[in-house]
């Protein structure tokens, strides 16, 4: 390939090498799960970058209004109206590229691992090549994911998280946008198909550390709500909270106060009718 002829590629794979065989040689842990280490190493370096993620996501979700009040104002003027968005992002300190960077610093290992899998016979002595299964089931992680049967089932699982993963990652997007989302593993899933199946592993692993986090993450971060607007009409009395005016709240309802002798109703004697009698 042509991107393999670039020297920053090559000493990718050399890198991936290395760490790869530190984890084979060193704590004597077979291929395919030397390469869930190696997942697992990269996704806990990019924690402080997966944390403002976080942050500019919450924000996001939190002056959404604001931002589509801005677009629906200058609908006719793209230019002014991408210059009003990045006047509001740099006032209230939202960065909408920290969503995309740790999928960005990804991009190197998962580069550098395929062609250290494609490569696999010369970058490794002879005997490495005798313990290249995962779980019985993939016999072989150097070869296509679709030539064997246990691919099938990574691949299966690879969308599943894949979708999973898009749901926690894309909780701010609107509703059109989750759904485009969710249908592209169903699309990609015919392309990853045709990398090694150590690759597709990399992947699953990197889904299910997204999902974990992500459940984490509610669990620990609280949930910014969604800001509304109450309409309330000029007849629409406020809303009493049982509290007075100095804040304390009112054990029992105030008497109301008796009437005045201006204010009762006066009172109307009817005449009787007196009858003549002749």
């Amino acid at each position: 390939m042509i991107l393999y002829t670039i020297p920053i590629i090559s000493q990718l794979e050399t890198v991936m090498k290395h760490v790869l065989s530190w984890f084979h040689t060193s704590l004597g842990l077979p291929w395919a799960w030397a390469i869930v280490g190696t997942t697992v190493v990269v996704r806990m370096l990019l924690v402080p970058l997966t944390i403002k993620q976080i942050h500019s996501m919450q924000n996001l979700q939190r002056y959404a209004p604001q931002m589509k009040e801005i677009q629906k104002k200058y609908k006719g003027d793209k230019q002014k109206q991408n210059e009003e968005l990045m006047k509001f992002y740099r006032e209230n300190q939202i960065n909408p590229a920290a969503s995309c960077l740790p999928m960005l610093l990804q991009l190197p290992v998962f580069i550098a691992l395929y062609y250290t899998l494609k490569h696999f016979d010369s970058n490794f002595h002879p005997g490495a090549s005798a313990n290249l299964s995962f779980l019985h089931f993939i016999p072989d992680i150097t070869v296509q994911t679709t030539a064997v049967w246990g691919g099938y089932v990574l691949l299966v699982v690879y969308v599943l998280s894949q979708m999973a993963s898009t749901f926690f990652m894309a909780a701010t997007a609107d509703k059109t946008q989750r759904t485009l989302f969710m249908i592209m593993p169903l699309i990609f899933v015919f392309v990853i198909a045709h990398f090694p199946a150590g690759l597709v592993l990399y992947w699953v692993t990197t889904n299910l550390w997204t999902v974990g986090q992500g459940l984490i993450t509610r669990r620990l971060v609280a949930q910014t709500p969604a800001p509304s607007l109450e309409r309330r009409s000029s007849r629409t009395p406020p809303k009493d909270d049982g509290t007075s005016g100095n804040g304390a709240k009112a054990d029992a309802p105030a008497p109301k106060p008796a009437p005045s002798a201006s204010q009762q109703p006066r009172q109307v004697r009817r005449k009787k009718k007196r009858t003549s009698r002749r």
